[in-house]
């Protein structure tokens, strides 16, 4: 890129100059923090906890106390205290890495491997250089990055701001708008089938609320409410029928010159003695309004 091409509202070498100053500003700050937590754990020696990072309800009082104290001397948090410590604790001086931010070894503290993994660090992806940053630390850790760059870690975020249902709700109606979105998701047979199920639920339980009460004054609009319920039915049952024809329409015509076995012959045989016996219920049904079946259609239609 040129010296003369923008970054923001600056020159490149304007950001050039900015990004190495403040670099320098982060070095100086990683031995700040670094010695804060070596002078925390001389004043206070730092219990074994198997690895584990202490809670502020497992630190003796005393300690806490001390550390507290330490804290309030030297113008910082108790909880700044007790992490550079225990990050101090966990890198011994020989281990710590020369440019390497202090966020870096807190991060990557926990892994058994810390030591030669942060001389490891990952290809930075603008510079393509060696190059640790936040995210690629979290990487290593598993943990949820700040900026998704991965299919997976955009879903992880995504499910992560909608933890809360009704968020998940109007971003997955959201989302069932876009036309490709519903046709891929229609193609997972989890997901086909808790959303007729969850159709079917939300339909049985419209009409229960919409059923009049004895005893109590139905609303004028109840009537016309019910009559839009049973022509969303109908249209329903008719968008099923035109289903079924456009498919057979689509691959029917792939079966030419095919010759099926004896077996696959049997298959369709039964799905199509199923299918009829549905479209004799169905028209028995709008032409009597009568529904119910008999013993031998359900298992029929069961597959029995």
């Amino acid at each position: 890129m040129p010296e003369s091409a923008k970054v923001g509202s600056v020159t490149r070498k304007r950001y050039d100059e900015l990004v190495a100053r403040d670099r320098a500003l982060v070095l100086e700050e990683l031995k700040i923090q670094f010695k804060v937590g070596d002078d925390a754990l001389e004043i206070s020696p730092l219990r074994p906890w198997g690895g584990a990072h202490p809670s502020a309800e497992e630190e003796p009082q005393r300690v806490r106390e001390t550390l507290e104290m330490f804290a309030s001397d030297i113008g910082i948090s108790y909880s700044q205290v007790r992490t550079y410590r225990y990050t101090a604790s966990r890198w011994p001086r020989a281990h710590r890495v020369k440019g390497v931010a202090f966020e870096i070894h807190r991060v990557l503290e926990k892994l058994e491997d810390r030591f030669e993994r942060i001389t490891q660090p990952p290809r930075h992806p603008r510079s393509g250089k060696p190059q640790w940053t936040g995210d690629a630390a979290k990487r290593q850790v598993g943990w949820q990055v700040d900026t998704p760059q991965s299919v997976q870690e955009k879903v992880e975020a995504i499910h992560d701001l909608a933890s809360d249902e009704q968020v998940a709700a109007k971003v997955a109606t959201d989302f069932l708008r876009r036309p490709s979105v519903a046709f891929r998701a229609a193609g997972d047979d989890t997901v086909r089938h808790l959303f007729n199920k969850a159709q079917n639920d939300w339909l049985r339980q419209a009409d229960e609320a919409r059923e009049p009460v004895p005893g109590q004054e139905e609303s004028p609009a109840a009537p016309a409410i019910r009559a839009i319920d049973r022509t969303l039915e109908f249209l329903y049952l008719v968008g099923a029928c035109h289903k079924f024809v456009a498919s057979t329409n689509r691959l029917v015509p792939l079966m030419r010159d095919r010759a099926l076995s004896e077996d696959v012959q049997e298959i369709i045989g039964q799905n199509l003695s199923r299918v009829r016996a549905a479209c004799d219920w169905v028209e028995h049904a709008v032409s009597t309004g009568e529904t119910d079946m008999d013993e031998e259609l359900a298992k029929l239609l069961r597959g029995e």
